[in-house]
């Protein structure tokens, strides 16, 4: 093509990078497209270097396929409910775990503290709140994280030794995990409340309806949860924010155990009702269902995949397969989102909770296309909705045969946040949550998407390289 014949032919232009070019050309009436588009590692050249030479690394694609292969394997039931002092591994008396990583009394925030004295009233080692923070403060209570005994739990995330958690298990490994019953929505615990309607409704998952789900599923010789899942992902749910579709399918399961465990007809009632009524019951079981899948993934030499995203609602933390048990930790971002009449951003508290396991899995965020509804709850459209799914398959190492997303023309939901790939792009995970008031007691105001802080994969990454001998 000759020079004249290009100036005079219709100008047909793609701008990379900057939107403002664009958006220039168009009120000029000139067709464009945007391409979106930033510089590897946000430009900073070293950081850009170690992910090439990372990225070079045979060793870490092997390690990948490795974690991949063992996500993907999970063979995941639902065996038992016990007691925590029964089954989580080295729970002692006196002591209290709570989502994320670890973070001291005088750094935690307003919902965690008065959950805290919540769990230390519920057990019996205090009699109110007062002489619960006293306890606290002269040293009487241990403190540790859900992670660090196979279990995890939501916002709060409190586990002590007699409340009722569901036993997961990973058949193809062998693992198990553990979470405490779903409380519902309104003043519940996971959120801070803390007055004697919480309490009493714990007393009853601890006497009532954990005796009888453990009975119920004992009697069944465990319950298939992947199904359920694949299922519930057909339906409309997401397993974060969206949990109607496999709580009912998880109901339906269930009652025919439970009516045949419980004799006393109203107290029958009573669990139907409190299950029937709870749409987010099974989101505690697929939380289980994440650490689970995750856990036989753990501690593979020079892999780049995360296992963990947990905050406590100071700081948000993650932890990476090939670079052991370290966190990687900064502070929690605010959730950008939906609040309820009477509340704003200013009234929020930031993330918090270990449910952002689910997003390691696929789920959550992750698999926002499949539940246009959660939109609504979180903010946006249809079209972020599947727009967040497709950017997070930039950002890890493959996709779930098992569970699929019709409106994705059933592509797989993306499994396995590779670290090398969210510094490279700059694309961080995309994570569903409910947002909690700062204050304790009042509970959720609202429901949004939140992202990791940006430092922590940076970190990670450093770090892992440091393990393989790469330097920038």
């Amino acid at each position: 093509m000759t020079v004249d014949q290009l100036l005079s032919t219709p100008l047909k232009v793609v701008n990379i990078g900057l939107a403002g070019f664009a958006d220039d050309l168009r009120r000029h009436n000139v067709p464009v497209v945007q391409v979106d588009w930033s510089p590897p590692a946000k430009g900073d050249p070293k950081l850009a270097a170690l992910v090439a030479k990372l990225n070079a690394d045979e060793r870490v694609d092997a390690a990948n396929r490795e974690a991949l292969a063992r996500m993907l394997k999970a063979d995941l039931v639902a065996v038992d409910v016990r007691p925590a002092r029964e089954v989580v591994p080295r729970l002692k008396e006196r002591m209290v775990l709570h989502a994320g990583p670890p973070v001291p009394w005088e750094r935690m925030c307003g919902p965690l503290r008065a959950a805290v004295q919540g769990a230390c009233v519920l057990e019996g080692w205090a009699p109110d709140l007062a002489a619960a923070e006293k306890l606290v403060l002269s040293g009487g209570i241990q403190f540790g994280q859900n992670h660090d005994h196979d279990a995890v739990g939501p916002m709060a995330g409190i586990t002590t030794v007699s409340m009722p958690v569901f036993v997961v298990e990973n058949r193809a490994f062998g693992n198990r995990a553990y979470v405490t019953i779903n409380e519902g929505m309104g003043k519940v615990m996971r959120y801070g409340a803390n007055d004697a309607e919480v309490l009493t409704r714990l007393r009853w998952f601890i006497d009532k309806l954990g005796p009888a789900l453990g009975a119920a599923l004992r009697q069944s010789g465990g319950l298939a949860l992947k199904p359920i899942v694949a299922r519930g992902l057909s339906m409309g749910d997401e397993n974060h924010m969206r949990n109607q579709a496999c709580s009912a399918l998880f109901l339906r399961a269930i009652a025919p155990l439970l009516a045949r465990v419980v004799s006393d007809q109203a107290e029958l009632a009573k669990m139907f009702e409190f299950l029937g009524n709870n749409e987010m019951f099974f989101l505690n079981v697929a939380m289980a269902m994440g650490k689970a899948i995750t856990d036989p993934a753990r501690g593979i030499e020079a892999s780049s995949v995360v296992t963990t995203m947990a905050r406590n609602g100071t700081e948000f933390g993650i932890r990476v397969s090939g670079t052991g048990p370290e966190w990687f930790a900064a502070p929690s971002e605010q959730p950008r989102g939906v609040y309820f009449p009477g509340y704003t951003a200013k009234d929020a508290n930031p993330d918090i909770g270990d449910s952002a396991i689910v997003e390691t899995i696929g789920l959550g965020g992750f698999a926002m296309a499949t539940a246009p509804a959660v939109v609504s709850a979180v903010g946006g459209t249809v079209g972020d909705a599947l727009n967040y799914t497709r950017a997070m398959y930039d950002i890890t190492v493959g996709r779930s045969p098992d569970w699929t997303m019709p409106a994705l023309d059933f592509a797989g939901v993306p499994v396995g946040i590779d670290i090398r790939k969210v510094v490279e792009t700059g694309i961080r995970p995309t994570i569903n949550t409910g947002i909690a008031h700062r204050l304790p007691g009042i509970g959720q105001v609202g429901a949004g998407i939140v992202n990791p802080p940006f430092s922590i994969f940076e970190r990670a990454l450093a770090a892992l390289a440091a393990k393989l001998g790469i330097g920038a």
